[in-house]
């Protein structure tokens, strides 16, 4: 799960990280257990665990156990901002892309997605990327995009591989790239792999075609 899912430290979990791990199971489970979880974050965040407090503002924007409220789950990121997270500032800027529950601000959206990669988010990376590439709330800026792309790529971002990969491919640099939308495949998602279907689908070259394909498959689409 993208967004700020739970992880335990590698030392053992001490309680904070059994109520989370216990929130996040209840997310998985889907239906009447994401009430659960939302009290399992609750009682995480009364300690002021930044991890638990994002997680809140995750409910919060999405529905799962609550009634969706994007203006609460900003609040929810801010808080989780302050305490230190890394995905809340990412989360943060994303609603400030769509102009959900805060005011449409790609200003704002961009500090924040600076923020969470100087915190150590990788797919914040990526999302600097797209703005250099496009010139949203910077100066155009093609050198720079790719060398985003790269560094979110290497990070293990499955986006930020999609990324480098077409501008690899956009430079004739085909062998690279095939071999970046190969690794982006090992560590994507059902969407991601639909949108990377999707984008390969028509390419003339057929190994290009036959990643579309094995996308495909992974996103579901037995067709």
């Amino acid at each position: 799960m993208e967004g700020g899912a739970t992880v335990l430290p590698a030392e053992g979990p001490d309680i904070i990280d059994v109520q989370l791990a216990l929130g996040q199971q209840c997310l998985d489970r889907g239906g009447a257990e994401q009430a659960r979880a939302v009290e399992w974050f609750r009682i995480a965040a009364r300690s002021g665990d930044a991890r638990a407090v994002n997680m809140l503002g995750r409910c919060h924007e999405h529905g799962w156990g609550v009634p969706a409220d994007p203006v609460q789950a900003a609040v929810y990121y801010r808080r989780a901002a302050e305490l230190g997270d890394a995905w809340a500032p990412f989360n943060l800027a994303d609603l400030h892309c769509r102009g959900v529950g805060v005011p449409a601000d790609d200003g704002e959206a961009y500090r924040l997605y600076a923020d969470a990669a100087r915190r150590g988010n990788v797919k914040a990376l990526n999302m600097l990327g797209l703005f250099h590439e496009a010139g949203r709330a910077v100066a155009e800026d093609g050198a720079g995009a790719r060398r985003l792309f790269q560094a979110a790529a290497e990070g293990g971002d499955c986006w930020g591989r999609f990324n480098h990969a077409r501008l690899l491919l956009q430079d004739g640099r085909t062998e690279e790239a095939l071999g970046w939308f190969a690794r982006a495949l090992e560590t994507g998602f059902p969407d991601f792999h639909r949108g990377m279907a999707a984008a390969l689908a028509d390419q003339p070259d057929p190994r290009l075609r036959a990643l579309a394909q094995r996308a495909g498959m992974l996103a579901g689409d037995k067709s």
